[in-house]
Order: structure tokens, then sequence, then C-alpha cells
């Protein structure tokens, strides 16, 4: 399946690899045989799809040659079950075929955007000489989501509940199920979108948020997808991991991305993390872990800030980035002001000028 409402420089395609029929956009290239021109390939993240780095790769010099695949379950990509005992292991895998497929050069720019950023970590990991940059924009936590209590990531509960498909929100999954496009009830997939992938001071313009609000209607829900399955537990808040599905995927229980800092020192691939500073998704509070919501009062029998605190996820990222440069490799941290979960859209002047830093060596 292709799209015929792709930006201007930006193509629509799907190809069959050896583990998922991957759709994906692609821009640039045109100038490759008189410039020198970086590949890049983007990431995106949980409830979301390629869409969502469509404007950036339309406005990329052509010199530069950019893809963004649809992860499976997400977009127009093939849905296959995802494995959550690998971790992001699936995903990692997915994109490594596509790779192979496309013959793309190598060692390319690999940018990943919330669970992207943790994909992108995992290929890091597997494949360092693949990765000439690696640029993180308001990652996952390399400790997952959910569950820890420190900058070492300690779990919570030795079952990691708290964490996994069991702490998605109902009324969330239920508008992706119904695509529902109104704009009725704090948890509708607009609201969201408005509300929490932005600074809430954002203000989209019409066509481009109807695309993005596709992008995040055409997640597969369900106990193999988003948000997963779960388990009873005797722990605060009775539900733990289960096996499949992406919430469990980025679970502290399947989830080590900490392993970025064990890449030979010689291999380890210099990282630029950009984050907004109000992002409410991947923050030091963020308003999707349930340690914030039970200090706030919002969930039932929290069982306190020394038993399950939230997480404090940007902390957890620039200690393992510390350790990662301590063993050799080097790292940036920018932060945007006023800006939210989704810097590559509402300021995208200074994250493309960040990005060409980067694809300029």
């Amino acid at each position: 399946m292709t799209r015929d409402d792709t930006l201007v420089g930006v193509d629509s395609r799907t190809v069959d690899t050896d583990r998922l029929e991957t759709h994906y956009l692609e821009s640039g290239g045109n100038d490759r045989a008189t410039d020198e021109g970086r590949t890049i390939v983007f990431l995106h993240g949980n409830v979301s799809s390629s869409r969502f780095f469509e404007d950036v790769m339309a406005d990329l010099p052509g010199r530069h040659h950019a893809i963004a695949p649809d992860l499976r379950g997400y977009g127009d990509s093939e849905t296959k079950p995802i494995d959550a005992t690998n971790g992001l292991g699936d995903f990692e895998g997915d994109v490594r075929a596509l790779v192979d497929e496309l013959d793309l050069e190598r060692p390319f720019v690999l940018v990943g955007w919330s669970n992207g950023g943790g994909a992108a970590m995992r290929y890091a990991i597997d494949h360092p000489d693949d990765v000439a940059d690696l640029v993180l924009v308001n990652p996952l936590s390399p400790y997952g989501f959910g569950g820890t209590k420190d900058v070492e990531g300690t779990p919570c509960f030795d079952d990691y509940a708290g964490s996994g498909g069991g702490i998605g929100n109902d009324g969330f999954v239920a508008g992706l199920e119904n695509r529902d496009r109104s704009e009725e009830g704090q948890t509708s997939p607009r609201k969201v979108l408005r509300t929490y992938y932005v600074d809430p001071t954002h203000e989209f313009d019409d066509d481009r948020e109807e695309s993005y609000l596709t992008g995040m209607l055409d997640t597969v829900t369900g106990d193999e997808h988003y948000p997963g399955s779960s388990k009873p537990s005797d722990n605060w808040p009775g539900i733990a991991p289960g096996e499949t599905g992406v919430n469990n995927a980025i679970s502290p229980k399947y989830c080590d991305l900490e392993r970025i800092t064990e890449i030979d020192p010689d291999e380890k691939p210099p990282v630029l993390w950009i984050r907004g500073d109000s992002d409410q998704i991947v923050s030091n509070a963020s308003l999707f872990d349930l340690g914030t919501l039970g200090r706030m009062g919002e969930l039932p029998d929290w069982p306190g800030e020394d038993v399950f605190p939230p997480q404090p996820m940007v902390d957890q990222t620039r200690a393992v980035l510390e350790t990662y440069a301590d063993r050799g490799g080097e790292f940036e941290e920018v932060v945007f002001g006023n800006t939210g979960h989704t810097p590559h859209l509402e300021v995208p002047g200074d994250f493309l000028d960040r990005l060409e830093s980067v694809l300029d060596g």
C-alpha cells in the first residue's frame, strides 16, 4: 500500500523484506552524484507513524537521502505480533531487514523519536558499524517506560508491576480502535495529540494535524500490538507486564538499552540528544507514568514515594549517556524551550538546524 497525500518531495513506497511488508517514506538523494549527501533513517514513536517525520524530510536539502519506515503494526506496514520478551528486537530486526533490502549506504545517520529512540538505541547496540551518528529525540529511557525508581533503573517491584500493556488508557485505546477524529473527551486521540504530543500552547496547521491524527489512528490495537497484554500482580497497582505487545516491549522487564554503554569505544557513534523542556510524556514526572499519577492522587492506594515514585526518565537517560561518554563515546544534550514531545513538529527550523549540523559533520 502506498499513500497519495504525501508532501512535495516525499515519496510513498512499499517493499517486501524477509521479515515484513514495510511501507516507508523516501526523500532526496537527487544530487548525490555532484554533492556530498548523507543517508538518514528516521524511526517514529509509539501511536504514530512515518507521517510524523514527513515535514522534516520534505525540508531536507535534496542531496541527503532519507527514509522513514512505518514500524510493524503502525501506519501502512504489515501487522505482525510483537514479541515483547525480546524488548524492541522485533522493531530493530525489521529495520535491519529494510536497510538490507534497500541496500542503503552505510554508515547512516539514525534518528529515533520516543519509542523510536529506543529502537534506534537497540539498533546501535546490535549493529554499531551501521550507525555514523545517533540522534535521539525525546527518547524512551534506556530502562524502559514505567516501574523503575532511580537513575540506575532499579525496579519498584520484582515483577515490574506498574509497567507494560496494562497501563494503557482504555478510553484512548477505544478511540484508536474506533478511529475517533472528534475533539470530545480528555482521552480522544485528537485531544491527546494537541495536549500531550506537543506543548499545549502549540497550534497545528489544519492539514498537518489531520495527517498526524491519521498516523495515530493507523495504530493496530490489541494484546499483540498496542498496548499489549498484562498479568495480575499482588503489587500495586495490581498489573504486571505480559509477553506480547509494544508497551510490554518497552517495560523494564524486557527493555535493556543501558547496554549501549558497552559498545566498543572505536564503534560508538556520536549521540545528539534533543528534548523539549515541557515534554509531558518522557520526563521526570511523566503524566503517563503511574508513579506520577499516584503522587497526584489520581490513582488509589499509591504505596508512596519510597516504593513507587515517578520514574526519573530524563535523569536516567542523562546518566546512561554520561557513562557512554566515560567509556569512549560522546554526546551532546540540546533542550528546546517551550517545546513538548515532538520538537521536530513544534520548532521545525531549530530542529532542522541541529540535524543539519550532524549531517554536515
